[in-house]
């Protein structure tokens, strides 16, 4: 029968009007059940934690910095995506359930608004969890999360950074480095000494002589480091910009000439040839710095990537689940 103006039909379907029946509770009722929201986003997030460290810990023991030892850098990068992928699943299936399970029973609602509202709230509690989760792991307990992954990266790449540093003092600042080295230590020093070597061919008498000679002591030291970071300050001149000018070909090679007995003419292709391989060693050090820079980049832009489809799939799983749990509340 009638109820006032409304019909038992329009009642049943939900359709009474607030301003006919103001003390009707299923009219007031919200449509929104923020315990089971928070409740739902609460678990996803813990999931999402417990799971993203124990990822790390299998992660790092599974790597190993020695050759022939652990997985490689892309079957760690594969294992990673798919170990997020897996924690966005979990974590946001778990939520997304929870949330439409706890929720209240609506009254005389329609289904396909109590569909729309299952969706709504998986879809609330994952976003909850999400920010919840990048909360945590900005925090002090995510620095156990964020150090080992700085860890296992560092492992990834360690026997190529080594080999780099050993070479050319490090592939980030091979340019750089070779660049400020002085005439005692690192590549630059490496190609300066070598100018200045004797090819060891004196004869007995002469052997005889310099070991009868007398040492000039800390003269003879100091003349030849002066000459060495001479020959180091003029190479780092234009060592980037170009050949070694004529001039300061000549110059050079009268040092050489003077330190090795070396002629003229021989001390000067020696200079530059030795200038030739300085700056070939730097070209290759400059390029793999570019290599391993845009490597870098393109490793972020794919881990930016994934990381949105991953998340993108956890928002959609909990909606589904959000509905399935929903409907089970209900039956």
């Amino acid at each position: 029968m009638p109820l006032g103006n409304a019909t038992t039909a329009e009642v049943e379907r939900g359709r009474v009007v607030a301003g006919i029946y103001p003390d009707d509770p299923r009219v007031n009722a919200s449509a929104v059940s923020w315990g089971a929201i928070v409740a739902g986003a609460a678990a996803a997030a813990a999931l999402s934690l417990i799971l993203l460290i124990l990822g790390t810990g299998l992660g790092l023991s599974s790597m190993s910095p020695w050759a022939q030892d652990g997985i490689g850098a892309t079957t760690f990068g594969v294992s990673t995506i798919l170990w997020v992928t897996l924690t966005q699943l979990l974590a946001s299936g778990l939520g997304g359930y929870l949330a439409g399970r706890l929720r209240t029973r609506w009254i005389d609602v329609r289904s396909d608004e109590i569909y729309f509202r299952d969706t709504a709230h998986g879809f609330l509690a994952w976003a909850v969890a999400s920010l919840a989760t990048a909360a945590l792991l900005t925090s002090v307990i995510g620095s156990i999360v964020s150090g080992g992954v700085r860890a296992g990266a560092s492992v990834a790449v360690g026997v190529a950074t080594t080999a780099a540093a050993a070479t050319a003092g490090g592939a980030a600042a091979a340019g750089s480095e070779m660049a400020k080295s002085d005439s005692s230590n690192g590549p630059m020093g490496y190609f300066v000494d070598s100018l200045f070597r004797k090819d060891g061919k004196t004869t007995a008498g002469a052997s005889t002589a310099v070991e009868s000679a007398p040492m000039a002591g800390g003269a003879s030291q100091q003349a030849g480091a002066t000459s060495q970071s001479e020959v180091a300050r003029i190479f780092m001149n234009t060592i980037r910009t170009g050949a070694l000018p004529d001039d300061d070909v000549r110059y050079v090679g009268q040092l050489v000439a003077q330190r090795t007995d070396l002629t003229q003419r021989d001390a000067e292709k020696r200079v530059t040839d030795t200038y030739t391989q300085l700056q070939a060693k730097l070209r290759a050090a400059e390029t793999a710095a570019r290599e391993a820079a845009d490597k870098a980049r393109k490793a972020s832009a794919y881990a930016a990537l994934w990381l949105s489809i991953s998340l993108l799939i956890g928002a959609f799983v909990a909606s589904l689940a959000a509905t399935y749990g929903g409907r089970q509340r209900d039956t």
